[in-house]
Parts: C-alpha cells; sequence; structure tokens
C-alpha cells in the first residue's frame, strides 16, 4: 500500500464538502471508501482501529459479516488495494469527518479481501 496525493486529493475535496452538514454521506466516487464520525477532534488513528476492529465480524469461510458490520474492515485489508488517500476535515458544528480512499477500490462481490494459507 503506497500514499497517493491524488487519491488523497480526491478524498479532502470530498470531505471539504461535507463540513457544512457534517454528515457521513459515501462520494459514489472511483474509489473504496471508509468514513468515520467523531464528536471531538477524532484522530485518524482511532477512525482506522474503529474500521479494523470490525475483523471479529468477518467470516473467512463465508466471505461474510456475521453478527455485526465488516465492510470497513475488508477494504482496510483487500490485498487488490495499492494506493490510499486520506483526509480529515472539522465540521462547522465541531464534529470531525475522516475518509480513507482506496485504489482500486475494494470489496467487490464474489471476492475474498485477501488469500489465508494456513500453516498446516
Amino acid at each position: 500500500m503506497r500514499w497517493s496525493s491524488t487519491v488523497a486529493a480526491f478524498a479532502r475535496n470530498y470531505t471539504n464538502g461535507l463540513r457544512r452538514r457534517c454528515r457521513m454521506v459515501h462520494s459514489s466516487g472511483p474509489y473504496g471508501e471508509n468514513l468515520a464520525w467523531g464528536s471531538a477532534d477524532l484522530a485518524g488513528t482511532a477512525a482506522v482501529k474503529m474500521w479494523v476492529d470490525e475483523w471479529r465480524y468477518y467470516d473467512y469461510d463465508s466471505n461474510s459479516c456475521a453478527g455485526g458490520e465488516c465492510m470497513h474492515y475488508t477494504q482496510v485489508v483487500w490485498r487488490k488495494s495499492v494506493r490510499l488517500g486520506c483526509a480529515k476535515v472539522r465540521c462547522n458544528n465541531g464534529g470531525t469527518i475522516i475518509s480513507c480512499n482506496y485504489d482500486p477500490p475494494g470489496n467487490i462481490k464474489g471476492e475474498r479481501p485477501y488469500e489465508f494459507k494456513s500453516s498446516s
């Protein structure tokens, strides 16, 4: 995974547009996207932790979420996503929105986010 200034510019432009209403609405842009909202000055590391903590709901055998949301997690670990760009904006109401965008996008139906190879 490499940082992409192009993908980051997309994330920055999009989050700037969310500043006024401070609502998490996906961009429907050309990239995979994870959004996080916090009422305080949410740190980027805290947003990523929220997404990664969804690992517990991902069932590799069925390639599905079991008992909770896991699509943020699967996008973070998507093996074919190789470029990343993120942005953070403080909203007019004091909230914070963070967007991380992934290129190419993940969560392709029927594909697994990564290959699991057992050591046995």
